[in-house]
């Protein structure tokens, strides 16, 4: 061999050495770069491994020609030529290449003679995934990617560019989500209701059938304590009239009814067992007293007027004042309730008189039993009577309210008694006929004869007068031809009419009383009033005048 040919087999081995090296240099400083670009003598530049629309970098998509001898410099002997046929193909196509060890790597000679034969297709490729469907997002991913092929910063730039401009779009432009209008919203329930599952269907059916059993069982209950309601005797009374228009008559709770079991205990073993026995009997029924017909004959008065005049409100209103205690009054209620009583306002004031409130109640008229609170009761200006009991039983009218007076120290005042105490009889005449047109001075029960007489000119105006339900009577000790002139003169004087007027000249009255039956007869004089018990008149003694005092 020559020398010469030696010369150049050297020159060769070192070129070999030197390529190798600077091909182990080359790919060391292309792993460290990470998407750097490489270039070779022939300024072509080799593209970074393909992204997908998210821009990560898909699976078996490293490229080869990363690994591959052509990317070492390139040799000084070598031609141009040769350099220029490493063209490699488009990225898509070099980026499906499946890597090769370095052992594997081919010799400069042999891979720049051998011709470059284009990748397979992706979908030949083991591992790669199916075509995404060409939608919007792929394609905003493809151009992200091919930014980021042309250039890396610029399309990590043009990226982020991107998502802001996304975002402020969509703040510009935000989402319009369908909102329920609050009148709309339904509750669970309503939904459910709107749409019922079988369950419900069959529940609704159960509870509308059990509705329906529920419905009739009221109305059948209903039905059967409205027949109970309208067969109570109270129940279907007429509304009080007005206490301004109304004509209040007191009683008490004692001349109402009989309570002598009750006042027996109070005085034997005290108030506190006194309480206890009302307590335990309140559901026993008390038994009339001295005033339940006198009462029974007012609520006749009224029935009689409504019939006649339906928006009446001068009428007879009762009112029950006692002393008793509230614990009293469930059995006083039942009573009242019992016998169909129209009394709707009480007055229990539990042991203090019951005085002080007959102002406050506007009474006209207040009868009791008591006759030191009758006195109590004159003395503030209101008439009053203290009531007794007949001592037998006697027939009464239902029809007609009778109301039979005594004159003197009861409609009149106790002038005339003053002259015939202090003189004789002959000078009581004397004195009567000298002051005849001088109307007597009036006294404690005449307003209430003047309500008696309001009430009866209502009848007659209707041409009632024989039918009226009110009669009044006067009967009197006087004689008519001395003393009879000046009392018929003062009644028509006050405007007053007097039904019957009976002059008895000093005569017992017991069986005038008899044959009229009033319901209640005034005198001032005791004596008279036990005369009147005895033939079963019920009698008010009007505590009054000159002859109180003597009764005293």
């Amino acid at each position: 061999m020559s020398q010469t040919s030696l010369k150049q087999k050297k020159k060769n081995e070192t070129t070999t050495r030197y390529s190798k090296d600077s091909l182990e240099a080359e790919k060391r400083r292309d792993s460290g770069k990470s998407g750097g670009r490489l270039s070779t003598q022939g300024a072509q530049e080799l593209s970074l491994p393909k992204e997908n629309s998210r821009g990560h970098l898909g699976r078996n998509q490293w490229s080869r020609t990363a690994q591959s001898p052509s990317t070492r410099a390139p040799s000084v002997d070598e031609p141009k030529s040769r350099n220029t046929s490493l063209k490699l193909p488009p990225s898509s196509a070099t980026s499906q290449t499946s890597p090769t060890s370095p052992s594997q790597q081919e010799s400069p000679g042999e891979l720049s003679a051998k011709p470059s034969l284009p990748s397979p297709p992706a979908s030949s490729m083991p591992f790669s995934r199916p075509p995404t469907p060409p939608d919007h997002q792929s394609q905003a991913g493809s151009r992200r990617s091919t930014k980021m092929h042309d250039n890396p910063e610029s399309g990590a730039h043009g990226m982020g560019q991107e998502i802001r401009e996304s975002r402020d779009a969509r703040d510009t432009h935000p989402r319009e989500y369908p909102r329920t209008p609050p009148t709309e919203w339904k509750s669970f329930a309503q939904r459910r209701a709107l749409n019922p599952s079988q369950m419900d269907r069959d529940s609704v059916s159960d509870q509308t059938q059990w509705r329906e059993e529920e419905d009739d069982y009221d109305e059948a209950y209903w039905a059967s304590v409205r027949t109970l309601y309208e067969n109570i005797p109270g129940c279907s009374r007429p509304g009080p009239p007005k206490p301004k228009h109304a004509i209040t008559v007191a009683v008490s709770s004692w001349a109402l009814f009989n309570m002598a079991d009750g006042s027996k205990i109070y005085e034997e073993e005290g108030l506190e067992k006194y309480m206890e026995y009302q307590l335990n009997n309140e559901n026993v029924i008390l038994t009339p007293g001295p005033a339940f017909r006198f009462v029974k004959a007012l609520q006749h008065v009224n029935a009689r007027l409504r019939d006649l005049y339906p928006d009446e409100q001068d009428l007879f209103d009762i009112v029950l004042m006692t002393n008793n205690h509230a614990q009293v009054g469930v059995r006083l209620i039942n009573s009242v309730n019992h016998y169909g009583l129209l009394i709707d306002r009480f007055c229990l004031t539990g042991g203090k008189s019951p005085i002080g409130y007959l102002k406050a109640y506007l009474t006209n008229f207040y009868l009791s039993e008591d006759s030191e609170k009758v006195q109590e009761a004159i003395q503030e200006g209101i008439a009053s009577a203290t009531m007794f009991d007949g001592v037998k039983d006697m027939a009464y009218c239902d029809t007609q309210l009778r109301v039979a007076f005594d004159g003197d120290a009861v409609l009149f005042s106790d002038e005339s008694e003053h002259i015939a105490k202090e003189h004789e009889l002959d000078k009581f005449f004397q004195h009567e006929i000298l002051f005849e047109n001088k109307p007597l001075a009036q006294g404690p029960l005449k307003g209430f004869l003047e309500d008696l007489g309001r009430l009866q000119k209502k009848f007659y105006a209707k041409d009632e007068r024989l039918l009226c339900p009110i009669r009044t009577y006067l009967i009197t000790a006087r004689s008519a031809a001395s003393s009879g002139t000046r009392v018929l003169k003062t009644l028509h004087r006050w405007g007053l009419e007097i039904d019957e007027a009976l002059f008895l000249a000093g005569a017992p009255k017991d069986p005038i009383l008899v044959e009229i039956r009033p319901h209640i007869f005034f005198d001032d004089r005791m004596f008279n009033t036990e005369g009147a018990q005895k033939f079963g008149t019920i009698t008010a003694q009007v505590p009054y005048g000159i002859n109180e005092k003597m009764n005293n």
